[in-house]
């Protein structure tokens, strides 16, 4: 045979086989509310032990992706909800949406960053909590002292210069509202949570859609304070912003980035393969980057900016209980602070 004729068969073989490889790729589906600028490095990581998985995401604030799973419940379109709050997956899975799976790594998960039951709807990946971004420059121009407590930030002297995240959309804004409702009480709508949160909105410009976005203004000085979460102060301050982060001394809110497999999937044995590399160290090191708290223990290296008793000021966290109590808590903060949000999207 004519070697001329031989290569167009050839490149035709070796385009057929690239095609079918690629062709045998599954895709899944997961429904995620992790930071934008984290998910290359984490889809990396699970594809160098499984390249045969592709991953595509669909992404939105804590709260848009939690309303959107249960309003898809009849007709489920995700595979994998991962580094959505546990508070919300506890939600999911008290409708009947999560599949039960213990993955590969389950023992190394510490039992409060993970599902009580055997085996678990759902575990803990990474702690995010709360964190105020306070602009030193432009709080020096006004003259406006350093705050150390939540009490302090409802001080007439800070009015009009504080943004904070709305819960209904924000799971930074909800674990917030649920800490000072935990911290000084809540009582169906009459508890010291609420009176704290009365003086607080006196002081609120705005409350933003996302939990990074009240850091964002905070950094280019568009505000003096933004109630946001560590992971956000630490890399806008990284990257030269004249901000200090506060960890407020009552305690601090917070919840977990969490992983579950959606009742939904057609694709269960990938949706375990991602649970596995999920839970796995190599995962935990890739969180502890960005979060000083892994679900494995002793995997994360020191923040810079963020104190070495972080983890012991974290308020008390029941997520079955925030998850119940969630409508409710959001019917009542909307109906009393609501006027003061970001047009929706």
């Amino acid at each position: 045979m004519n070697l001329g004729s031989i290569k167009p068969v050839l490149a035709a073989l070796a385009l057929f086989a690239a095609t079918g490889a690629f062709a045998q790729k599954t895709q899944l589906t997961v429904y995620t509310a992790l930071e934008t600028d984290q998910l290359k490095a984490y889809e990396a990581g699970f594809n160098k032990v499984n390249p045969d998985i592709e991953i595509k995401w669909v992404r939105d604030s804590t709260g848009v992706i939690t309303a959107k799973l249960l309003a898809e419940k009849a007709n489920p379109q995700a595979d994998v909800v991962m580094g959505v709050a546990a508070s919300s997956l506890a939600l999911l899975d008290k409708q009947g949406m999560l599949i039960p799976y213990a993955p590969l790594n389950l023992d190394g998960i510490m039992s409060q960053y993970r599902d009580k039951k055997t085996p678990p709807a759902w575990f803990g990946m990474d702690v995010w909590g709360a964190t105020v971004c306070f602009n030193t420059v432009e709080a020096t121009k006004r003259g406006l002292p350093k705050p150390e407590t939540w009490k302090d930030l409802t001080k007439p002297i800070y009015k009009g210069q504080i943004v904070m995240p709305n819960p209904a959309s924000s799971g930074t804004g909800f674990f917030d509202v649920s800490a000072w409702l935990t911290l000084w009480g809540d009582d169906n709508g009459k508890g010291g949570g609420w009176k704290y949160m009365d003086a607080l909105h006196e002081n609120i410009a705005q409350y933003t859609h996302s939990g990074s976005k009240p850091c964002n203004m905070a950094a280019t000085g568009e505000y003096v304070m933004g109630i946001s979460f560590e992971y956000r102060g630490n890399t806008n301050k990284a990257k030269g912003a004249p901000i200090d982060l506060i960890f407020p001394k009552e305690g601090l809110g917070w919840d977990l980035e969490a992983f579950a497999i959606h009742v939904g999937t057609k694709k269960l044995d990938a949706a375990k393969k991602l649970a596995d590399w999920a839970s796995s160290k190599d995962a935990m090191k890739l969180y502890g980057k960005n979060f000083a708290i892994t679900a494995i223990p002793g995997v994360a290296e020191p923040l810079k900016n963020v104190p070495a008793d972080y983890e012991k000021r974290l308020v008390k966290m029941d997520f079955a209980t925030t998850a119940a109590n969630r409508e409710r808590v959001l019917a009542e903060w909307n109906k009393r602070y609501d006027a003061k949000s970001e047009p929706k999207k």
